[in-house]
């Protein structure tokens, strides 16, 4: 389905998760024209795609003849407060405003937009980059169901898209969804590293666990089945990959661990939020 949008759309941050999603809506039928992009020096990866669709980016926007339908902002979440009042500015009465700036809440945006700007906070992951990712997302009250689908077609260019009705709730998204794919890629660095440890050459081992992981990611994908589903399924009774799930379902073992990160992770997002 083609994004339509009754005004401009204001991408503020043109980095890597600003450049997936510019990506993904040109993608999916967005015509260039439509979009502003503002940022000082987008990365050279960046760059060539605002090149290739004739999209400038420059540091301070121009006269855009009328208020954007979308703000997307993508900002560094600690310049935050440098951009958003001139951006501010450019809000109309029927502006949505977009964040997929970490740990920047609701309220620390609000300070700076008109009374009644419709708002949505979310958080993206990295596998956005390749049409992969998934994106939790909550309202203010001023967000109608148009804003909401409007939103659901914009971040659904980049990946899957979820609601929560809480705020606080987004720090857990955060420490699953948005942190995730690290817990990911060190469950390959540690696959890696334990073939060695029992024998393997190193670039085996590394090629052994990064196929492993992205194979099962991608079985799991595809599949549509639940996890316990396939892990069960690998597990023949008394075989190799149950003597080695007795040790990571173990009372002390990869579930009860995994927990205590989720739960630090989460802690960490509310000690940040602004």
């Amino acid at each position: 389905m083609t994004i339509e949008l009754d005004g401009p759309l204001v991408l503020a941050g043109a980095g890597k998760m600003g450049g997936a999603l510019l990506t993904g809506w040109l993608a999916e039928g967005l015509p260039a024209s439509r979009v502003a992009v503002q940022d000082p020096g987008p990365p050279p990866d960046i760059q060539a795609i605002l090149d290739r669709a004739g999209i400038r980016s420059t540091p301070e926007l121009g006269d855009l003849g009328q208020p954007p339908a979308v703000l997307l902002l993508a900002v560094k979440p600690q310049i935050m407060e440098a951009v958003l009042p001139a951006l501010g500015r450019r809000v109309g009465p029927g502006t949505l405003v977009l964040s997929v700036a970490a740990g920047r809440t609701i309220a620390s945006l609000e300070r700076h937009l008109p009374p009644a700007t419709a708002v949505v906070r979310s958080i993206p992951n990295t596998p956005a980059a390749v049409g992969r990712g998934i994106t939790v997302c909550v309202a203010n009250a001023h967000v109608s169901p148009a804003h909401r689908a409007l939103c659901d077609q914009l971040l659904g260019a980049v990946g899957q898209v979820g609601w929560v009705e809480d705020e606080g709730l987004i720090d857990v998204a955060t420490a699953v969804s948005g942190s995730g794919p690290a817990y990911v890629f060190l469950l390959a660095e540690a696959l890696a590293a334990a073939g060695v440890a029992a024998g393997l050459a190193p670039d085996l081992a590394r090629r052994l666990g990064d196929a492993t992981v992205a194979g099962a990611g991608e079985l799991l994908h595809r599949s549509g089945e639940d996890p316990a589903v396939l892990r069960r399924n690998v597990t023949s009774p008394n075989g190799t990959t149950a003597a080695a799930l007795a040790v990571l379902m173990a009372d002390d073992g990869f579930g009860p661990l995994l927990t205590r990160a989720v739960a630090a992770a989460a802690r960490r997002s509310r000690e940040l939020s602004a």
